[in-house]
């Protein structure tokens, strides 16, 4: 699912995803994957671009060898659905906030359950668009309902001024002015 919203002069697109579980048919993954490529593809350059979702797969806690998409502060052992998620984020010159910020475990950890804690959630940003991104944060908490916890991003946007153009008096240029 895709949002489009225009703040400030620009346009900002907001991809929903979730990719299928561990353990489904490969046809299904297949599937995903098609349409997540010809979704983020459709996008213009133009445009910035923010994915979030829960997608399933462990990116690990060190960048091994995705320095431009992973930033090295992530949770866990990369699993092979992580690689491929990692791969895809390279493909499309993607970073994933969640590893850019030195955090504690409590607030890299996406998904608990009694049985585990992971990090399955992420967000992804262009890396031209990486400026806006001031923080990254997970919301531990128990009063939620379900088993993910709340994942949020600062942004920081700065609305371009334009400037006042006074019309009337033309403007004097003092210092071009000489002796005589």
């Amino acid at each position: 699912m895709a949002i489009k919203l225009v703040v400030g002069g620009f346009t900002l697109t907001v991809i929903s995803a979730y990719a299928p579980q561990v353990g489904l048919d490969e046809e299904i993954k297949r599937l995903f994957c098609e349409e997540f490529d010809g979704l983020v593809r459709g996008i213009p350059l133009t445009e910035k671009l923010f994915i979030g979702g829960d997608f399933n797969g462990y990116i690990g806690a060190t960048s091994g060898g995705y320095d431009n998409v992973h930033g090295g502060f992530g949770f866990g052992v990369r699993s092979g659905g992580g690689t491929s998620l990692l791969d895809c984020a390279k493909a499309f010159d993607l970073v994933i906030p969640n590893s850019c910020f030195s955090k504690r475990k409590e607030h890299l950890v996406t998904f608990r359950s009694s049985l585990a804690k992971t990090q399955i959630d992420y967000l992804f940003f262009r890396k031209c668009d990486r400026s806006p991104c001031m923080d990254y944060k997970v919301i531990p908490s128990d009063n939620l309902t379900t088993q993910h916890r709340l994942l949020v991003v600062d942004l920081e946007i700065v609305r371009k001024r334009r400037k006042r153009v006074v019309y009337g008096q033309p403007k004097i240029r003092w210092g071009a002015l000489t002796s005589e």
